[in-house]
């Protein structure tokens, strides 16, 4: 059962993160310091330097291999749920959505350094491995300050049919994430358009959800973009181009970059 009072929730936290191998924190700490130069577009000008940076840490969900191991759902609770479930594939290419959201996540990772004024952290920059959960990625997150948790899937059905992109959140829940309920959504409302309009792909809206370990372990605002459907054929293809992985992240860049603006943090 969860804890009452948020209060002793994140003090739970903190202790389980002291207690975290010296291997994780080592990873959380990751920083990409050099600045890449980035393809420019016409669809966006490019930002000016903030004089002190602000954190943004980008999840390529899941890694190469599943992790079936347990975890606890929110701080506190005797609910567990399997770590990582290894994510979905394409149905007509076979990619792996580990490897789409990598794409994603590493252009966007360039993006955002070209625009100044950002400190971006990675989760992970290779698929390779077996996946570590999803508390060791909301840590990294936390541990790091993130000014913006930024979680990047694709989607999948049973139904070929089924295509879209939808924008997740955290569903506000007393302890877990009353603290960062707002601000998420806030995130989630900005961001989605932006995503929609540069796919042209149908919009599924936003979606509030109290089942994601990765939102109930976090401590600052979060939400997780599910970019289109593998099993759809066509989103699956486009999702195979450079074309459409930069469109992806042009359009998370600028949402990101809107967020932080909005909230007087560039």
């Amino acid at each position: 059962m969860a804890w009452t009072t948020a209060a002793r929730t994140r003090c739970w936290k903190a202790r389980w993160w002291a207690s975290t191998s010296p291997t994780l924190l080592a990873v959380a700490g990751l920083l990409v310091a050099a600045t890449p130069t980035a393809a420019r577009s016409g669809a966006a000008a490019p930002v000016p330097h903030a004089s002190t940076p602000v954190t943004v840490v980008i999840d390529p969900g899941h890694n190469r291999y599943a992790n079936l191991g347990l975890e606890p759902i929110g701080p506190g609770s005797r609910t567990l749920k399997i770590k990582d479930g290894g994510g979905t594939s394409g149905v007509v290419t076979h990619q792996s959505e580990a490897s789409v959201n990598l794409r994603i996540g590493l252009r966007l990772r360039t993006l955002l350094l070209a625009a100044g004024g950002v400190r971006v952290v990675m989760t992970r920059t290779t698929t390779c491995c077996v996946s570590r959960g999803n508390i060791y990625r909301a840590e990294i997150a936390n541990h790091n300050h993130a000014a913006l948790f930024v979680r990047i899937h694709a989607d999948g059905s049973t139904n070929h049919a089924t295509a879209g992109t939808s924008m997740l959140y955290p569903a506000w829940h007393k302890g877990w994430t009353d603290d960062v309920y707002s601000r998420s959504l806030q995130a989630a409302k900005i961001m989605q358009p932006y995503i929609v309009r540069a796919l042209g792909w149908p919009n599924r809206g936003l979606v509030a959800r109290g089942d994601l370990t990765g939102f109930n372990w976090s401590n600052v605002p979060v939400i997780l973009t599910e970019v289109g459907f593998l099993t759809n054929p066509a989103e699956d293809r486009s999702l195979a181009t450079f074309l459409t992985v930069n469109k992806a992240a042009w359009a998370l860049r600028t949402g990101i970059l809107a967020d932080l603006h909005a909230r007087g943090l560039r």
